[in-house]
């Protein structure tokens, strides 16, 4: 396996929608394989083909991991969820705020409303179906890694224009956030 060189904005490919995937075969194993080895080591939480430069309709997502009554992060909690030719075919009337990143816009942060649950049909990395009810940070990972397939990203989709931050200004706006009212941090999703 090796890690592969993530696409960063104004790259076209990121605009772009993407193909299906039609073969099963060795080199897309490959290619999956290096896409999680890649998005391991970025520590993202999503990884799509357009973001390493491939204008196919394949996503990996590692799921954020749970945590200990001290907030400490529990080993071997995280899922892994490889989908390719992903199709959203239900979404609940309910949404949610929540802040966003990606691996190719790094070093901002922006809010961004999605839905709280969605259900998704795909194939898995074996070309089987599969069909998954999605939900709260899980739903928020793979709507944004959907996007990306169809040539979306999460700046497009923001409350606000004022709703984004470089890292520094968002650690700094949370922080006198957290003082003002004694609250917990808030996660953050980050392809």
């Amino acid at each position: 396996m090796s890690k592969l060189p993530i696409v960063s904005i104004p790259d076209k490919i990121l605009r772009q929608k993407t193909q299906p995937v039609t073969r099963f075969d060795a080199d897309l194993q490959r290619l999956i394989d290096n896409m999680i080895e890649t998005l391991r080591e970025a520590n993202g939480v999503g990884l799509a083909a357009p973001q390493i430069g491939r204008p196919i309709q394949l996503a990996v997502i590692l799921t954020l991991p749970e945590e200990d009554d001290e907030g400490n992060e529990i080993e071997d909690t995280r899922e892994l969820y490889v989908i390719i030719n992903p199709e959203v075919f239900w979404r609940s009337k309910e949404t949610v705020k929540g802040i966003e990143g990606c691996l190719s816009i790094p070093g901002y942060l922006g809010e961004v409303e999605r839905h709280e649950s969605i259900r998704v049909r795909g194939l898995d990395r074996h070309g089987r179906k599969v069909r998954l009810r999605l939900y709260d940070w899980t739903a928020r990972i793979f709507q944004h890694e959907i996007d990306h397939l169809n040539g979306e990203l999460y700046i497009d989709k923001l409350t606000g224009p004022e709703n984004i931050w470089t890292e520094e200004e968002f650690e700094k706006r949370r922080e006198a956030l957290r003082q003002a009212h004694d609250k917990p941090e808030e996660p953050i999703v980050g392809d």
